[in-house]
């Protein structure tokens, strides 16, 4: 049986995954209102990754004994002023998702609950990924200024994003 802070920890940080991933699907929504539908594809897919996140979570809170407690999730923000406006919400999304990640891990830690300090593991390393990756497309698009053939060329490279298996093989693989 887990411990109740635990549990409820766990539950907010479910929460905080579905919520990221509906705000990812606004991106998304944004993206393809703009006719930019490789910066679309790469939302949408990170859209799916944070709903896996989610249910990776909910399973093992489940597996071990704990209750589910859903929360409403509000809307998503659909309207950017551009495209690094869009990432640099994903960035700050994904920093306050690490922030609340290391949290978790933290309380694992002080209650001596060490399979979820394990599980959070892979939380800890993917956080990096997802932080790096968001910091590289706003790197490129500060470069790319208001040219229009680099932003092009940008939601061409986007667009060729494939969704992931677990353990980072393609899913066309």
């Amino acid at each position: 049986m887990i411990e109740p802070t635990i549990e409820e920890a766990l539950g907010k940080q479910i929460n905080q995954e579905f919520t990221a991933a509906y705000n990812y699907l606004g991106m998304a929504a944004y993206f393809d209102s703009q006719s930019l539908d490789g910066f679309a594809n790469w939302m949408q897919i990170q859209h799916d990754e944070e709903v896996a996140h989610g249910m990776r979570l909910f399973r093992y809170l489940l597996d071990r004994g704990g209750k589910i407690e859903l929360k409403g999730i509000p809307a998503p923000q659909t309207e950017y002023a551009n495209p690094i406006d869009v990432f640099e919400r994903a960035l700050e999304q994904e920093v306050d998702n690490s922030k609340s990640i290391n949290k978790l891990y933290q309380q694992a830690t002080e209650a001596n609950d060490f399979a979820t300090k394990s599980h959070l593991q892979w939380f800890l390393d993917e956080q990096v990924e997802e932080e790096k990756s968001i910091e590289d497309i706003i790197a490129m698009l500060r470069l790319a200024k208001d040219d229009v053939s680099a932003l092009l060329f940008l939601n061409d490279k986007l667009g060729s994003r494939v969704p992931e298996q677990e353990g980072g093989i393609a899913a066309s693989e």
